[in-house]
């Protein structure tokens, strides 16, 4: 063909490719009889900008058969390279490395870079011997390299290669710096982050004001949490487009500053310069998610509603989980049962959002509903269902989901932590020992270690929780701010303050005391050791706080007696834009309840269900129960619970009106109570109820039902488990149960208590025989 008409030919087949037709640009080339080279090369390009690499390649694999007398060139290696590279074809990307072998003895550097972001592609570690073959290397080459170790997560590596970069004189491209930035901010490196973007702003012009740069630099800074940096980046960009609007937006919400998000996010709206696409809104309906703001949650959905002809279904599943949120998971459901059409996100949206409002029963039923609706159950769907049994404490309900992900193969990371702690809150910590110790040795990160210390301190195992944090530092693992807050506890339950100051020590030392899980576990091991003003301290000084902190301190100052501070605390929330939830309402009504401020609790109840629109659960019921059982209002707390109806229908709410009718000798109220509390089953297995119950017959001197009562108790096998006390000296912690004989030093302090004994009948004292103690106690002692 002459010069004039492969002009021509290749300008007809370039423009119907650009139009979207390939095919009919390739039924034209398949009238040519002899194509050249060039014609070649236009056709696999052209396939390939039509997004068919499938075709092209075969186009590639037609021309070597089909014209044995044209060559390819550095052009058509390239393209199929590139087609390779998009397929994600390793085995033809390998065939063609060989073709180039043997028909280039020298491949040009364009070849050479095209076949390390072909080997980069398909995730082969060829790409470093490609570079180091490379006899010249320009800034394609080590931009293509540095990427590759980003994408291996080899960050120091990439850094590495781009210092050499710089060392060898090549002027770095935009996309050098897009392609480095991620390697910095997942190495934490805020040094090396300000060195790079100083080399941006140096850099001048074209990289400064490169869209994808700003966008890239935006985010290693949102990323390494220096969100004010990344403000700075963002109000410098001279024009924003979309990307850069949604990266800064998505970095406050990375950032849980959902406020500054939102504030940005209507900024946009105003401004007009940001197209709103899909990611705009995901990132300000997750902001909403975290505000909890169930009436900016409506606005946010309406105007969503008013963007879309078509909700996309990434979209409706935020919308579920914004809902959930805020406390309105009737909503969420609504919207779930509405949906034209659901994949399996939307189910494990659901189906998280009822495990993580506490309504496991009717996550399993979802579950069970979207396997018969044909969904497959996939990794988040088994860590829901790990995370429902753990709260429902339902072994059955957890191993048939191990058995499950074992049959099918379900693995992703942290599985071993899901369910070591499933196993430990079911009451089976030796089998969450036996995982711990033999299935996951090889790979035991931090999640797996917090899970076992976890799952021993749950357990009341003190010892061999401090034992496996123990083991945890032997084994060079710095524990994170979740192992201290799962340690604290452990302090708790023996009164252990000292061991509590010096984990605190280490938390500062390591500069974990600011993380707002180890400040809140804190002040719940200094108020439960007793040192209230340490736990103030702490509060104080923890400068994240969430509601979580706000409600543990609130239950500190309630367990002290101090309800007029609980209140104020409580009060303050709302002055910090903290919304409480329903676990921080039970806080502050126990507070009430134990200060007797019955008025202010009663109002709390009340704004509670109107104002934050939290539907009450059995312990807040329980609350208000006790809290007018508590003053003698317990008639009032009678009617109360009597109106609940079925709600009202649980062991510890009768229990606790049972309680309030024998101290303040309500016995004709408590023979009712009494027979309402034993037809709930879970009571008859309660042996502290049925004491209570005989208790208040032995004070009304009521002995022939006492002694039933006591004979029901035989019957059931049911024994009042004995309590414990103890005193930490000199680092031993000795532990004291009634009648115990296996103190070392039982024979001195049984001597000692005759002596005390002895002492108390001559300084005058008497036992109180007021409520016949010893008539009920004497035949089982």
């Amino acid at each position: 063909m002459a010069t004039l008409e492969i002009a021509t030919m290749r300008s007809r087949l370039s423009r119907l490719c650009q139009e979207g037709q390939p095919h009919l640009a390739r039924q034209l080339f398949e009238t040519l009889p002899h194509p050249t080279t060039l014609l070649w090369n236009t056709i696999i390009i052209g396939f390939i900008c039509n997004n068919m690499p499938t075709e092209a390649l075969s186009l590639y694999s037609y021309m070597r058969n089909s014209s044995p007398n044209t060559k390819p060139d550095p052009y058509t290696f390239s393209s199929a390279l590139k087609a390779c590279a998009l397929t994600r074809n390793l085995n033809s990307g390998k065939a063609l490395h060989c073709h180039i072998l043997r028909s280039l003895p020298n491949p040009t550097m364009i070849v050479q870079n095209s076949l390390m972001y072909m080997y980069s592609s398909c995730d082969h570690d060829l790409v470093r011997k490609v570079f180091d073959t490379m006899p010249a290397r320009n800034v394609v080459a080590w931009n293509t390299l540095v990427a590759w170790y980003v994408k291996t997560e080899r960050y120091e590596e990439a850094v590495k290669q781009f210092r050499m970069m710089m060392r060898m004189r090549i002027i770095p491209s935009a996309v050098s710096f897009v392609n480095v930035f991620p390697a910095v901010s997942a190495m934490r490196d805020y040094r090396n982050a300000n060195v790079l973007y100083g080399l941006v702003v140096r850099s001048g012009g074209e990289c400064l004001n490169d869209l994808f740069v700003v966008s890239s630099a935006i985010f290693m800074y949102a990323k390494l949490g220096c969100h004010d940096y990344a403000r700075k980046i963002f109000d410098c960009c001279l024009r924003s487009d979309t990307e850069i609007w949604n990266t800064m937006i998505g970095g406050y919400v990375q950032n849980n500053l959902p406020g500054e998000a939102i504030s940005l996010f209507l900024q946009a709206v105003r401004s007009g310069e940001a197209v709103l696409d899909e990611v705009t809104f995901l990132s300000a309906l997750t902001a909403c998610s975290q505000l909890r703001w169930l009436e900016l949650a409506r606005q946010l959905h309406a105007f969503v509603t008013k963007h879309f002809r078509v909700m996309p279904v990434i979209l409706l599943n935020a919308i579920m989980v914004m809902y959930s949120r805020c406390n309105s998971i009737e909503t969420s459901i609504k919207y779930f049962r509405k949906m034209p059409e659901r994949n399996v996100v939307s189910w494990n949206t659901m189906i998280s959002a009822f495990s993580q409002s506490g309504l496991d029963d009717e996550a399993l039923m979802l579950v069970y509903e979207m396997q018969e609706q044909n969904f497959s159950i996939d990794y988040v769907t088994v860590t829901a269902l790990l995370f429902t049994a753990s709260s429902l404490g339902n072994l059955d309900v957890g191993r048939q989901t191990h058995a499950y992900l074992i049959r099918h193969g379900i693995k992703c990371e942290g599985m071993g932590s899901y369910l070591i702690d499933m196993y430990a809150k079911s009451g089976s910590v030796r089998i969450a020992e036996r995982l711990f110790g033999k299935d996951y040795t090889a790979d035991r990160d931090h999640s797996t270690w917090n899970s076992m210390v976890a799952g021993y301190t749950q357990n009341g195992l003190i010892k061999e929780a401090f034992v496996v944090f123990r083991q945890m530092l032997e084994q060079k693992l710095i524990p994170n701010a979740v192992t201290l807050a799962s340690i604290f506890p452990a302090c708790n339950l023996v009164g252990n303050i000292d061991m509590g100051k010096q984990l605190h020590g280490f938390s500062f030392r390591h500069y974990l005391d600011q993380h707002v899980f180890v400040g809140t576990a804190l002040i719940d091991m200094y108020s439960k050791c007793g040192a209230l003003i340490y736990a103030e301290n702490v509060f104080s000084e923890t400068h994240e706080k969430n509601s979580v902190t706000y409600t543990t301190m609130i239950l500190g100052y309630g367990h002290h007696g101090m309800g007029q501070k609980a209140l104020f605390l409580f009060h303050s929330m709302k002055r910090y834009g903290i919304v409480p939830d329903a676990v921080t309402f039970v806080a502050v009504l126990s507070a009430c309840s134990y200060a007797g401020l019955v008025d202010d609790g009663l109002s709390l109840y009340d704004s509670m269900r109107m104002e934050y629109n939290i539907k009450p659960t059995s312990a807040h019921y329980c609350c208000i129960a006790d809290m007018l059982g508590r003053v003698g209002r317990v008639v009032e707390a009678y009617e109360f619970v009597k109106g609940l109806g079925e709600e009202g229908y649980v062991m510890e709410i009768w229990g606790s009106l049972l309680g309030a009718c024998r101290i303040h000798k309500q016995f004709e109220l408590g023979k009712i109570v009494a027979d309402k509390l034993l037809e709930i089953k879970a009571a008859n297995g309660e042996t502290g109820y049925h004491i209570l119950l005989s208790n208040m017959y032995a004070e009304e001197g009521k002995w022939e039902i006492v002694d039933k009562v006591r004979k029901q108790m035989k019957e059931k096998g049911l024994k009042k488990e004995p309590g414990c006390s103890w005193i930490k000296i000199t680092g031993f912690l000795n532990c004291f149960i009634s009648r115990d004989q296996k103190h070392p030093q039982c024979g001195e302090i049984y001597g000692m208590l005759v002596e005390l004994t002895m002492m108390m009948k001559e300084a005058g004292y008497r036992p109180s025989l007021d409520s016949h103690l010893d008539e009920i106690l004497g035949p089982h002692e």
